[in-house]
Parts: C-alpha cells; structure tokens; sequence
C-alpha cells in the first residue's frame, strides 16, 4: 500500500510542478492587466500634456491645401525657445540637436519668419505664444484682397477695379493663412502652459558658455495629422467613393457649413412665395471670422461690432408703432460663411434664383450692409456705393436716394455719414454676391473710406481690446454684463441712424425721434459675444436643451458642425428684441401646429429658459413668437457637386483623428540604442531562462524523497 503512495506521489510531481509554471504564468499576465490599468499614471509621469492649445488644421479649395499638418504619429523635437529674430540662427544652421521644436514669441510670428522655417528639415514644428499686449504693428494673416475673385469685380465687370487693382483693402495682410505648411503649428493659449514650457528649456536645453546642452533634453511633440490632400475636388471625390461602396465610409473632408439667420419687420408666409410687387428692403452682415489657428475668431471688428449694430437697429425699427402700415417690408440677414469666399449670401442668391426662397430677387427694392463699423475716425462712417451699376441711370438715382435718406437720419447725431466717391469701388461685401445677379440699389457701411481701420483683420487679435471695449477694476460678471461702455454707445447712436433710415426708406413719414437704440442691449450682446456667452441674459433667452451651447470665450468661426453656438445666440436675440411674449402653455409653445390661432407660417414659437426666479433658484420660462427663422449656408458647389467651380465658393475642412500636444524629457540617440539593446538582451535571456526551467521542471519542481519510507 505505502509503494502505491509513493508510485502516486512521484507521477503527480511533474503535473505539480506545470501546475507551479502555470501559477507563474497567471502571475505575470495578472502584473501585466495591472500594468495596463495603471499605465496612464506611467504616462502623466512621463509627459506634461498641454491643454490649452489651438491647431492650425488643413482647409482646401478647388484648386489648393492650404493650413498645417503633423505626420500621422505626430512630430517631435528639442525645444528651442525664439524671442528675436538671432535666435533662429541656432535652429537653422549652430544646433547639434534638430529637428527642433520652437517656441515662438508671438510678435514674431509673421510671413518673413514662417518662410524661413518653411523652406528647412531641421525644423520639425511650431508653438506660438500669444503676443501681449498685441502687436503694435498690427497683424492680419489674410489676404490683402479678400474673397478676390469671388465677389462682383471681374474682367467682365468693372475690370479696373478687379483684384483690389483700385484699393488694397487689407495692406497689412500678409496672406500666411492661405499657405501650406508640412510641419504642425500651434497656438498656446494659456501662459501658464507657455511658461511651464520656457522653464523646461531654460532647465534643459540653454546653450553654457556657447557649447551644446547635455542630455536630457526637454522636447515637444504635437499630433495634429490631417486626412484630406490635394484639394477639394479630390477629398470630396475620395468621400463619395467611400460613402458608395463601403459599409463603413471613411469621409476625409467636410463642407465649411451653417445656416443664415433672417426675419421681416412685417411677418410673411415662410413656406409660400412674396407677391412679386411687394418690395422689401434688405438689410444685411456677416457673423463669421476666421484666424490662422482653427476656432480661434474673435472677430471683434471684422464681424461683432457690425451683427450687434444689425441687431440693435432691428430691436429699435421695432418699436415703431406705425410697422405694420409701412408700405415696404424690412429683411434683417445675418450671413454666415462669408469669410470664405461667401458661403451664405451666394447660397440666399441661389436659393432666391432657384425659387427656393419666400423672396425672389426681384422684391428687393435697395440693400444696405453694415460691414466693419467700430473704428471710425472721429464721427464718420462711409457710405460705399457701385460705381459699374451707377452708370445706369435708373440705378443710380435710386442709390442718390438711398444716401439722401442715410444722410438724413444722421442730422442732429453724433455720427456723420459721407460718400466714399463715386470712383470708388465696394469693398468686400455680402451686397457683391447680389450684384452679380441683378443691378440692386445699395450701400455698404464701413468706418474706413479705402483701406480697413482694422490692424488685426481676421486674425487673434482682433479683440475686445481692439474696439475699445474697456471696464472698470472690481466689476462682478452681472455688473460687467450690464455695464454701458463707451464702445457701446458709439455702436448704439450707428444703430440709430441705421433704424431711422430704414424706416424711411420703408415709407414711414412721421417723425424717426423715438426710433432709438439701446445701449444698454448693446453693452450687453458686446458683453456676450466677445467675452463671456455663459452669462445670465443669454441664459435666460435660449431654449433649455441648448444651454450647452454657452461657453465661455466665445468665437465666430464657420466650422462644419452647424449650427455653431453663434448662429443659435443671433437667433435667439434678435427673437428676443423682435419677438413677442404670448401666453401659451409649454405644451402649446412647443406645438403651435395644434393651435388653429397660431399662424405658424408667419411665426416660429420657443420655449426659452426665462430668468431666475429671485425667491428661489428655478427659472420662469416662457414663450416667445418672432419671424426669425434659419436658411441653409452651403455653398450651392456641394448642391450641384461641382467641386471645381470658380463661381461658388468649394471651401473643406479636413478631417483629422488626433489633436494634442505635450512636452517631455528625451535621452540622447546612445542611451535610447543601449536601452533598447540591454531591452532585447534581458527578454532574451528571460525567454532562454524560461524554457530551460520548463525542460527541466522534473528535477527543479521534484519532492524530496520521504526518509521513513521503505520499499520492499
């Protein structure tokens, strides 16, 4: 019996011992799990990542790429810090260490610098620090001809003042954003980051006594790696490929895309067509900017100052008491898109030409735009009119017409208005893709008479700051929200000449003296579009799913995910300045198609937020009836697919999977080879250990004999 134990014993050994391996095994993929749930802190150990950071992303046309792509595992380098324009001389030809990384001071950034890095290897990306205060030279990243061959001016029209051949409206334009770069650049928005940056190259990577710094360096890496190539017609071309014959489509590149914003004075039936002898008068701006970085768009002059005086005037047109007996009809219009080649107001025209819209182009009695008003030079605003449609007779006496009725309206206000000159063309505006359809009577409002006031036309800078937007120290939100600055004022007495001309040209004859705007709305919608959107007055005017729509700093960039929170907060204001409180139930409110008294294509209804209630923290919601309704801005090239048109715009944003950047230490290219090297070796000899412990797993994992047994 005891020599069948031990028999037992000695054949169950071996299994013991796998049985031991096996523990092991289970051991190390256990280690291993852990090791994966906990590599992230491995990782923050390693890496500083930079939060606050703005890419240059690729943006393509019918012919070109332009923007910033990294390579598809993003790029690194050693960080080079460059505060004057002798510090490139290190990255360009003196350091042992490139590619590199720079760190550039934002006065520097600019076309002769870019160049520079542009046409060398050793540089492998670029973080920008914001220049403060902004650069006193100014700074405009777009073009000096904006929008050139887009708008009414061509060999057939006009030809003499094509291609800004008569006025270059933007001088300081230094047409960076419109280039193509291989390598990634960023902006870095926060200064607690940019400094976090310079202490780990002033710890790691200063030049001592002249010669080269030791490992480790401090170094940089930014993924920012792009999709779409070549150009529209050849991303968009890929996109339907893939949308036809896959399952799972790989789009590579979307339309730039929003929607027009636009009421009546006097409501009109949105789903039918204006009687053809109805003339309305079409008031007009944009509300959209750009920069080089993407979302990055203030647009403080370049689009605000003009949208916010739009919708003063139309809050103050309004309260008129005798509306609804004015002869012609009013048409408040907000473009969206127009910095590219003028996506909104070309696709109204479309639609108007195509019968898509309540409105034909034939109802248009005159058009009047507000373009960039907020730097005037004393008291003036320029009246910008067609010298091409002049020429006609008829035309022309309607727009002497149109200025008479402005001029009028500004007697007795502290803005003067005066004619640019009839030798002077129209500049970059949304009435130019009108004009190329029909001879409409019209003026442009701009405070500069040739080229822009604006010394930061489409780029970062044009700020709060850059209008005079200015508040005292120690003012809460609430009270900065409704504080009236200067700016304000100014904005709200061009709203004023602007309402009261637009009644007169409606036909209204009694006195324009209480037309008036108010400055206190429009401190509050400055306060809201270029500083805070999540404020209180906002909060209260919007629907309740839509809150999340209030960021804080706001921007005005077109995008391709519509609408963007601009398009929505210009709705929902002018609703609220125009609009009417009716006392219908949520239920209603939200349902006015069951409300036979409703009239629902006259009006749109919204349930919006409401106040606080002061006694407690819930809201009072309410309902709003207004005209405000959207209307697409795509360009009509996406509706035809003609992807190569010169006549619409065909602007795409590529699409990308990864944007982000950080910092970290990196080794020298030796000690990298060694590790690796004693890496390998060590896996190597474990693997080697591994399986002769395994082979011989009998004679390790044996159980000594017991003494007291005996055999027989």
């Amino acid at each position: 019996g005891r020599a069948g134990t031990r028999r037992g014993m000695e054949a169950a050994a071996p299994g013991r011992c796998r049985g031991c391996l096996g523990l092991v095994w289970a051991l190390l993929v256990a280690a291993l799990a852990a090791g994966s749930c906990h590599g992230n802190s491995v990782e923050r150990k390693i890496y500083i990542p930079l939060n606050r950071t703005a890419p240059c992303v690729r943006l393509l046309n019918a012919t070109h790429q332009i923007g910033c792509q990294s390579s598809i595992s993003g790029d690194t380098g050693v960080i080079h810090v460059v505060e004057k324009e002798e510090d490139l001389r290190w990255v360009l030809a003196d350091g042992p260490h490139p590619p590199y990384m720079i760190l550039l001071d934002g006065n520097l950034f600019n076309r002769k610098v870019l160049l520079q890095l542009k046409g060398t290897s050793r540089v492998s990306g670029l973080a920008v620090a914001v220049a403060n205060p902004s650069p006193p030279q100014g700074f405009s990243p777009g073009l000096k001809c904006p929008n050139d061959g887009f708008g009414v001016y061509s060999k057939d029209y006009g030809p003499e003042f094509a291609h800004c051949n008569t006025t270059v409206w933007n001088p300081l334009g230094s047409g960076i954003s419109y280039e193509d770069f291989d390598f990634p650049i960023f902006l870095l928005e926060d200064a607690n980051e940019t400094q976090v940056i310079k202490q780990c190259y002033l710890d790691h990577n200063v030049p001592r006594d002249g010669s080269a710094p030791e490992y480790p360096l401090c170094a940089m890496q930014l993924f920012s790696h792009m999709h779409a190539v070549t150009s529209t017609v050849t991303c968009m071309r890929r996109s339907s490929l893939q949308s036809t014959f896959s399952i799972n489509p790989e789009i590579v590149c979307d339309p730039l895309l929003d929607y027009n914003v636009w009421s009546t004075l006097q409501p009109i039936n949105s789903s039918g067509k204006v009687d053809p002898e109805r003339e309305v008068i079409m008031v007009a701006t944009r509300i959209d900017s750009h920069s080089f970085f993407w979302n990055i768009a203030p647009g403080a002059e370049g689009a605000v100052s003009s949208f916010v005086t739009h919708l003063a005037a139309a809050e103050a047109l309004h309260k008129a008491p005798d509306v609804p007996l004015l002869p012609r009809n009013v048409m408040f219009t907000f473009f969206q898109g127009e910095t590219f080649d003028y996506i909104g107001s070309s696709r109204m025209v479309y639609d108007m030409e195509q019968d898509k819209f309540p409105l034909r182009l034939d109802n248009i009695h005159s058009f009047v735009e507000l373009n960039q008003v907020a730097l005037r030079n004393g008291s003036i605003l320029w009246m910008h009119t067609d010298p091409v449609s002049r020429m006609n007779q008829s035309v022309d006496v309607q727009v002497k017409n149109l200025l008479d009725t402005l001029s009028r309206s500004s007697v007795g206000s502290a803005v003067t208005l005066r004619e640019a000159g009839f030798s002077q063309p129209l500049p970059p505006s949304s009435f130019q893709r009108f004009l190329r359809a029909r001879h409409i009577p019209g003026v442009v409002l701009t405070d500069h008479r040739t080229a822009f006031q604006n010394r930061y036309y489409q780029s970062m800078y044009d700020t709060p700051e850059n209008i005079g937007m200015q508040y005292p120290e120690g003012l809460s939100p609430e009270e900065t929200l409704e504080y009236v600055t200067d700016t304000a004022k100014a904005l709200a007495e061009v709203a004023t000449v602007v309402a009261r001309a637009l009644y007169g040209l409606a036909g209204g004859t009694n006195s324009t003296s209480a037309i008036q705007a108010d400055p206190k709305t429009v401190t509050r919608m400055l306060y809201g579009f270029l500083i805070k959107m999540n404020n209180s007055w906002f909060q209260s005017i919007i629907k309740p799913d839509l809150k999340g729509i209030l960021g804080d700093v706001p921007q005005h960039y077109v995008a391709v995910s519509s609408p963007v929170n601009t398009t929505y907060l210009v709705q929902y204001v002018l609703a609220n300045l125009t609009g009417t409180v009716v006392n219908l139930t949520k239920e209603e409110c939200l349902n006015p198609e069951k409300n036979p008294h409703s009239e629902r294509e006259m009006f749109e209804y919204s349930w919006v937020q409401g106040s606080l209630d002061p006694n407690s923290t819930a809201r009072v919601p309410f309902c709003v009836r207004s005209g405000v309704r959207l209307s697409k801005a795509l360009s009509p090239a996406f509706e035809l697919r003609q992807w190569g048109s010169r006549e619409y715009s065909t602007w795409t944003e590529s699409r990308w999977k990864d944007i982000r950047a950080r910092i970290f230490l990196v080794a020298s290219r030796e000690l990298e080879i060694i590790t690796l090297v004693l890496g390998i070796a060590i896996l190597v000899l474990s693997l080697l250990a591994t399986y002769f412990i395994n082979a011989k797993a009998d004679v390790l994992f044996s159980l000594p004999r017991d003494p007291g047994a005996v055999a027989y």
